[in-house]
């Protein structure tokens, strides 16, 4: 059954899914690295097709939060699923969520097509375009002191604390969104949120976390 169709340029991608997967459903993420690992391996297609059934609506709507005309925002996400299709052999679950995979490369696109649509005229003289002056050694210890212990902070987080800092900070997502890519209450996020920011202000000290 074909279940939808991605079209970027001349190419054509019919993707197609046997049936519906209850785990896909509901956004499971191991579902969805397993998909995305059947998609890398093997080229399938019934695999592909549930990916473009679950994450195409998502990543439009999550382009259009952000700003992109419906239009462009479905081109976008149509050149977003692929992408997963192309590259689905370059997906690490040991680095990221298949979820937080797809979006950032919805997220490079949108910035891509932005930089496109501006063409900005570079001033030569303009200070900002100037190298920045090298920083004193004492204060590149002080930051890499900072930077490790903050790191170490967040990675001491719970894993469902530690999933929505990500979320936030890394892929610039609203709570909303976070809530709808989760599945959890709103309250739910926000709380989690305050929660880890108290566990990281402790473990940091007299730092600003």
């Amino acid at each position: 059954m074909i279940r939808g169709r991605a079209v970027i340029g001349a190419e054509i991608l019919i993707v197609t899914s046997a049936r519906p997967n209850k785990n896909v459903s509901s956004g499971s993420s191991e579902a969805m690295s397993d998909l995305l690992g059947r998609v890398a391996t093997s080229g399938d297609r019934a695999a592909f097709g549930e990916l473009y059934d679950y994450f195409a609506p998502r990543v439009k709507g999550y382009l259009m939060r952000g700003g992109s005309p419906a239009d462009l925002a479905d081109d976008l996400a149509q050149e977003t699923m692929l992408k997963v299709w192309r590259k689905a052999r370059l997906y690490d679950p040991a680095k990221a969520g298949a979820a937080t995979w797809i979006f950032t490369i919805a997220r490079n696109l949108r910035i891509d097509a932005a930089r496109r649509a501006a063409k900005p005229t570079l001033d030569p003289d303009d200070p900002s375009l100037s190298p920045e002056g090298e920083q004193p050694a004492d204060e590149r210890m002080e930051r890499a002191d900072r930077d490790k212990k903050i790191k170490a902070a967040f990675e001491a987080l719970p894993e469902a604390q530690h999933e929505v800092v990500r979320l936030h900070f890394i892929e610039d997502a609203a709570h909303s969104e976070i809530a709808e890519r989760l599945g959890l209450p709103l309250g739910t996020v926000k709380s989690r949120l305050r929660l880890a920011f108290t566990k990281i202000r402790k473990e940091l000290g007299d730092l600003d976390a």
